[in-house]
């Protein structure tokens, strides 16, 4: 079934957002007259560990450390180039922020000391961030500029191999044969509407969804895609779904306190266009292990989001479908996210 989802997110998505943009824009205002949102600082780890189907395989790896300023809480040069930029809202509320992450992806042999060569490459990507985002009730926009560097210098080994010696796994013996060094720079763009399904009842529950564009142009990543997310509980206003590590179904990393505990289910999926993966493709300047990459992948995921006034937790289980030719079955991996505002 995943093999065929690709395409059929895609086809569903085109005819999707033209309704979700035209019933974002008519949504009423935000119901629950949610506080600003405060300065966030967020921790993701990513990892195929937390998943039911755990095979260390593939994208095996991932952890991300973010923070988010405050509402309008933006130096005068941020606010200016937020206004010049047509992706983002002029009119809302503005924030910046930056991101500190890295990304590892292996073979599924990892004893194996020669390359493998029918499988996905070793491949590390660490990077540093500069996003800035602008929120309405109905909308959230976000661009990102991400600098860093593929190959050796990302630090996989030491990352991957350190940790399977503290916790006596056995080390992965194939990272001499990872891609080369290449410097990385990506530009990320993302859209989310808030659409609300139904009237909250008494005690704050409420179903919403929230569709997605998002597109990403660089040398380690370049596709264009879109999705969804639909939401049952009694704490959607206070973000716009629980973040992850790109690419992937796209969340908030800013969000508004809770009075109390607050919570909600989750569900989406979305789907993209890859022109470009450095981590299957290999270098770009130079020769290198790569893979041939399937041009449309899908994610299907589903989770828990919790809240209690200005901490978030959330876990997110998700599946990807195939990523290159050859590939044996798809791959699960979870994510597990704290953040804390203050």
């Amino acid at each position: 079934m995943l093999s065929s989802l690709p395409r059929a997110c895609l086809g569903v998505l085109i005819a999707g957002f033209a309704a979700g943009t035209a019933a974002a824009q008519d949504a009423p205002p935000d119901a629950a007259h949610a506080p600003p949102a405060p300065a966030v600082i967020t921790g993701i780890t990513e990892n195929d560990l937390y998943a039911p189907d755990n095979r260390d395989r593939h994208y095996t790896d991932g952890v991300r450390f973010g923070w988010m300023s405050a509402d309008d809480d933006v130096p005068a040069w941020a606010r200016s180039l937020a206004d010049d930029l047509p992706l983002l809202d002029p009119g809302a509320s503005h924030r910046i922020g930056w991101t500190l992450a890295q990304s590892m992806f292996t073979p599924q042999n990892k004893a194996a000391a020669a390359p493998v060569l029918n499988d996905r490459p070793y491949a590390a990507w660490l990077y540093g961030g500069l996003k800035l985002q602008t929120e309405s009730a109905s909308r959230l926009d976000t661009v990102e500029l991400d600098l860093g560097v593929v190959g050796p210098d990302a630090l996989g080994r030491q990352a991957q191999n350190d940790v399977h010696q503290l916790i006596g796994a056995s080390a992965a013996n194939g990272w001499p044969n990872q891609i080369k060094n290449e410097p990385g720079i990506d530009l990320l763009a993302e859209r989310l509407w808030r659409i609300p399904l139904t009237t909250p009842t008494d005690d704050g529950l409420g179903a919403d969804v929230v569709p997605n564009a998002v597109g990403s142009l660089g040398n380690v990543f370049t596709y264009g895609g879109g999705g969804f997310m639909v939401r049952f509980g009694n704490a959607l206003q206070a973000d716009f779904g629980p973040p992850r590590i790109s690419p992937s179904v796209p969340g908030s990393d800013s969000f508004h306190p809770t009075d109390g505990f607050g919570w909600y289910l989750f569900a989406g999926t979305e789907g993209r266009a890859v022109l470009r993966n450095i981590t299957l493709d290999g270098n770009t300047f130079e020769s290198s292990q790569s893979v041939r990459k399937r041009p449309l992948v899908a994610d299907l995921e589903g989770g828990l989001a919790t809240f209690y006034r200005n901490v978030r937790v959330a876990y997110t289980l998700t599946a990807r479908s195939k990523e290159f030719y050859g590939q044996d079955g798809y791959d699960y991996f979870g994510s597990a996210e704290l953040s804390i505002g203050f």
